[in-house]
């Protein structure tokens, strides 16, 4: 008689505790390169997200025996224990003050995401060939447990894949709707054809400021994968470091310059870099730095050694809409940041977080609010899409 597989479950403090190809095997079907293992080890291995600076990285993994094989990673969830919540691009603090009001503490706090990255897609990583209902729910008690035994107040999953949503709602956790951008490519075969999609004022606009980088005498080149020089990783911590200090106390500079130089050794084949050049210069005056993986475009960081105007819609737009039309990329998120990106065709679409704490009453507030949260946030976003200047 066959003994049945069995299931253990292992917290790991350090995504490099756990092999990279068993864990990008889980990764790297998804749709977003986000949370395969490189880019979560460079984030760590660099130091940026670390105890130290606020994040215990605490991930879950599933493992399945089946004799007389050895044991095998069929799930996993990147996963960090926190003290505040900074670098998650969901600005939960109001109800941190709630939890003070009613006694409970807010910190620490577990929460899913893809540190300092306010990208959509997250979700457990699972193999397709296992019952993906059983093992959500034994990871959703596993978490569980681990909190009420550790008195964190809770967990949350930020940023999350919309299907994936549905199936944790059913689980007990309350959905909270924010704003993110995206740009999606219809079919274009060409830049004419995006711009012949926007009203006759806005396609003169963007033609201006395409305009000014002839008359400002600025080239715009791309580079990915390994054309890519490696002295740029080091030039593109600069520039991120520059946007940066310009917001003060609001900056969102959590990555430090070992995670941009490491990003050259294993993550070169997910990159798109787009650098500007003064005519006669040989090292870029700015540049942006973006994510790619098969259709999907997902823009990070930006920055610029001086001010040249409309520099950035075309670093950060213009030219990756052109290249990702050249290359058959259908759906472009520019990331998180200001109402600007409407002007350049980008709408505002909802994106979600999970929430569930371990205090009933603060998860009673949190759900008897929501509904109406996320009622006018989808106002906001609708308000937002009735100024894309886009023909009818």
């Amino acid at each position: 008689m066959e003994r049945a597989p069995t299931y253990t479950i292992e917290w790991k403090q350090r995504i490099a505790d756990v092999d990279g190809e068993a864990w990008d095997a889980l990764a790297v079907p998804l749709d977003t390169p986000i949370f395969e293992w490189e880019w979560l080890r460079q984030m760590e291995e660099s130091g940026s997200i670390c105890p130290d600076t606020g994040w215990l990285p605490f991930h879950l993994t599933v493992w399945k025996r089946e004799p007389p094989a050895a044991k095998r990673l069929v799930a996993a969830a990147p996963l960090y224990i926190k003290g505040h919540s900074s670098g998650e691009f969901v600005y939960d603090f109001v109800w941190a003050d709630v939890a003070a009001q009613l006694g409970v503490e807010y910190y620490p706090k577990i929460v899913g995401l893809s540190p300092a990255t306010p990208m959509m897609g997250y979700r457990f990583l699972m193999d397709p060939a296992e019952d993906e209902d059983w093992l959500t729910g034994t990871m959703v008690k596993a978490i569980d447990e681990v909190c009420r035994e550790n008195r964190i107040s809770g967990c949350s999953f930020l940023f999350v894949d919309p299907e994936w949503r549905e199936r944790l709602e059913a689980l007990g956790f309350t959905a909270w709707r924010h704003q993110s951008y995206v740009w999606e490519n219809p079919g274009y075969s060409r830049f004419e054809d995006y711009l012949a999609s926007f009203t006759k004022n806005q396609r003169r606009n963007i033609r201006r400021e395409r305009a000014k980088m002839i008359d400002q005498a600025v080239a715009i080149r791309t580079f990915t994968g390994e054309a890519i020089p490696r002295s740029y990783f080091d030039r593109m911590y600069g520039f991120y470091a520059a946007t940066n200090e310009k917001f003060g106390p609001w900056a969102a500079k959590y990555l430090n310059r070992e995670f941009f130089q490491g990003l050259a050794e294993g993550f070169r084949r997910r990159l798109l870099l787009v650098a500007g050049f003064r005519e006669h210069d040989e090292e870029p005056v700015g540049m942006s730095l973006l994510l790619v993986k098969n259709d999907r475009l997902l823009g990070r960081y930006w920055g610029a050694s001086q001010w040249i105007d409309s520099l950035h819609f075309n670093l950060c737009y213009y030219s990756p809409i052109q290249w990702a039309i050249r290359h058959g990329v259908r759906r472009f998120d520019p990331g998180a940041g200001s109402t600007h990106k409407v002007r350049r065709g980008f709408r505002a679409v909802p994106n979600h977080s999970l929430h569930r704490f371990i205090d009933p009453r603060l998860n009673r507030v949190f759900q008897l609010n929501i509904e109406k949260i996320n009622r006018m946030e989808q106002e906001q976003i609708d308000e937002l899409n009735r100024g894309l200047p886009l023909k009818s």
